[in-house]
């Protein structure tokens, strides 16, 4: 049976010619210079950080030379999170979370720019006269080449001035990423299959009037091409209600609701189509003279009188650029039976911007090819409608999704939208781009919200990174994974003080592995027998200071001379023996200090006193090169005895690893800080440990 239907190559048709300097040369001998842009992350754009944007676009946009396009093309497809489980050293922890997010489907959002420069003759062309209704397409000659020079060097002012805004990158597409490679698809490829997947062949085509197909997708077309169909106002940003309260806004781009917030496969088109702004004025003033002249025979004629003079008057007050614009959503689907539900979608987002959708089957082909990378000269003409930049700008997309922080050291998170997990730096990278001043953290939320999950989330991540982690836990949060730890080191790692009857707490504050006493050490051993010693309303005097600082001294040598146990009961032994002696010698005398008295406040903790276990651990545990410890202090923290003294061994312990493992990172974690807080030797210590120049 013969094929009647009408039907030809895409090769006939292609309306390109060449891609030479990175730019796409149509045989219309227009010139097209194309970018990658790179925008803000979703909900981390401020008001005045909308404004800057707005206000880069409308900066570059008035570099560029009449008769030039502005085409902002925006994806979002459809895509399946796939792990990467093949890394060396993955725990057991990090793979069950990848494998957890396989296949996860997300919306990815790649943005692209296409500046084209044309003529006068074929900005004003009419859909019939698409290159898709030409016969046969002759390349035409570039004739004036101080034309072209002058394009380019617009061009790069346009790139420099958006790049310098701070918030959105433009990077030059190479022939490579137009044209593709013997491995990877180009641009025009991508176009042409509606689809980014690797290995995806070309398919036929099918242009109707009622329906526009590529292989087996079905595109639905929704367009604003007229100002019947815009909201009454226009603003920069717009306010995301599901996230915004009564005292604080959530803010997102005006045109968000047809970008991440469509949650299907669709592109964005937004053209600025930059004419003679003052022929253009010229036009309408003719055109108001016309309305006036025939307002007698219709009121709608004086109304469109007044309403030009309103947009004339506009312009010439503030200097405005008339411009033509126009936008549309391209969305499309596999199934049939999920094309109806695509058109609904699409229409509501359009209605959350306040605009009319306006759903087109008469030019779904013609615009469909006009968006084709480097072929937005072949825009008809009478799909656009007048306005100002300034307004036109509003319609651009200004965020992207989350992506993954390009800083080796974080975690994982998901993406607050679709789940994806993407990989996260709230250290490094905010301190480098100067958001911060210091990298310290305030997990903050009411009982039950997930506090603690997600510390035990982020404190792993720490540690399987290299970092040195402490914990203050009230609760038991992170026994698990202390445990797991500790199993995976194989006891190496991993330490969990809590007290117990059975069980106390136990430490031996004279022990270091490698037999080093230095300056803090030695002030962390003076505080904790001064916190032992007096009340915190009894200041030590001057002279006890010395006795106490030269005790410490005195028995710290005595350790160092001999193969001595360090331990308190030594301290204590050497104070009544052998210090005794040196004060005699010295004659020191007993209002200075009084030594009978230090013995006797000190006697509960040593062997046979009351608290004799504390401080005489038979474990000669050294904890500067533990990475994973946790003070579970839940049943001491209102201990008048034990909590001061363990949240001095805790102050020893971290000051000790911040002083002393240069080039590491270090953490540590108060659990519930407000009840650390109300301890006023606590509260000083985490107030020296958010000091601004602290370094994690």
């Amino acid at each position: 049976m013969r094929n009647t239907a009408k039907a030809t190559t895409l090769e006939s048709k292609f309306p390109l010619l060449a891609v030479e300097h990175n730019c796409i040369i149509s045989k219309d001998a227009d010139i097209t210079a194309c970018f990658r842009v790179h925008l803000p992350e979703l909900f981390t754009v401020a008001s005045p950080e909308y404004d800057a944007i707005h206000s880069a676009w409308h900066k570059a946009i008035k570099t560029l030379p009449d008769y030039t396009v502005i085409h902002k093309q925006d994806w979002f497809i459809k895509e399946s999170y796939t792990p990467d489980i093949a890394q060396d050293g993955l725990s057991f922890l990090a793979k069950s979370y990848q494998q957890h997010f396989n296949e996860r489907p997300f919306l990815n959002h790649y943005c692209y720019l296409f500046l084209t420069k044309t003529t006068k003759e074929r900005m004003r062309m009419q859909s019939n006269f698409s290159s898709l209704c030409k016969g046969v397409l002759i390349p035409k000659e570039i004739r004036d080449k101080e034309t072209v020079r002058r394009f380019i060097e617009a061009v790069a002012q346009f790139e420099r001035i958006m790049n310098d805004s701070g918030f959105v990158k433009l990077e030059r597409l190479t022939e490579d990423d137009i044209i593709g490679t013997e491995d990877n698809q180009g641009l025009l490829e991508l176009y042409f299959t509606l689809s980014r997947e690797a290995g995806t062949a070309m398919q036929d085509i099918a242009l109707g009037a009622e329906d526009m197909r590529i292989g087996n997708k079905r595109l639905c077309l929704h367009t604003l091409s007229d100002t019947d169909d815009l909201p009454n106002t226009v603003s920069v940003n717009t306010r995301y209600e599901k996230l915004s309260t009564d005292r604080s806004d959530c803010l997102l781009s005006f045109a968000a609701p047809v970008g991440l917030l469509l949650s299907c496969n669709h592109i964005y088109n937004q053209y600025l189509f930059l004419d003679n702004s003052d022929e253009n004025l010229r036009k309408f003033e003719k055109s108001a003279r016309n309305m006036h002249s025939l307002a007698r025979y219709s009121r709608a004629n004086q109304i469109n009188k007044e309403w030009i003079e309103k947009y004339l008057n506009e312009a010439h007050s503030f200097g405005l650029s008339s411009i033509r614009a126009h936008f549309n959503v391209m969305a499309w689907s596999d199934d049939p039976n999920e094309l109806k539900q695509l058109k609904n979608d699409t229409g509501s987002a359009l209605a959350l911007m306040e605009c009319k959708p306006r759903h087109n089957t008469v030019d779904v082909a013609t615009l469909y090819w006009a968006a084709m990378p480097g072929n937005a000269g072949d825009f008809p003409a009478e799909e656009s409608f007048y306005t100002f930049i300034e307004p036109a700008l509003c319609f651009f997309t200004e965020e992207t999704n989350y992506q993954s922080s390009p800083s080796p050291f974080g975690m994982k998170m998901a993406d607050r939208l679709t789940g994806k997990p993407i990989h996260l730096d709230i250290s490094d990278l905010p301190m480098k781009k100067g958001i911060i001043t210091n990298r310290n953290k305030f997990i903050l939320g009411p009982s039950g919200s997930g506090k603690s999950f997600f510390t035990n989330h982020m404190v792993r991540q720490y540690y399987e990174q290299g970092a040195h982690v402490l914990l203050v836990d009230t609760g038991n949060s992170y026994q698990g994974l202390c445990e797991l730890i500790k199993g995976k080191t194989k006891g190496e790692d991993g330490v969990y003080f809590t007290y117990t009857e059975d069980n106390p707490i136990a430490f031996n504050p004279f022990y270091t592995d490698d037999g080093v006493f230095d300056i803090e050490k030695r002030e962390s051993i003076k505080t904790l027998i001064l916190t032992l010693w007096k009340r915190d309303d009894e200041p030590p005097t001057r002279s006890e200071e010395v006795a106490l600082s030269n005790a410490v001294s005195g028995y710290i040598e005595r350790i160092k001379q001999s193969d001595e146990h360090p331990s308190f009961n030594g301290f204590y032994e050497y104070v009544r023996g052998d210090y005794k002696k040196v004060l005699t010698e010295k004659q020191v005398r007993e209002k200075d200090f009084d030594l009978a008295n230090f013995l006797n406040v000190l006697e509960p903790y040593y062997k046979g006193g009351e608290y004799d276990y504390l401080l005489n651990s038979e474990k000669q545990l050294d904890l500067l090169s533990k990475r994973f410890i946790v003070f579970e202090i839940d049943a001491i923290k209102d201990h008048k005895i034990l909590f001061p003294i363990v949240t001095i061994i805790i102050m020893e312990v971290f000051i000790n690893k911040m002083r002393r493992l240069k080039g590491v990172r270090k953490l540590i974690l108060i659990e519930e800080a407000w009840k650390a807080i109300a301890k006023e030797g606590m509260a000083e210590y985490i107030k020296y440990l958010c000091a601004p120049v602290q370094v994690a």
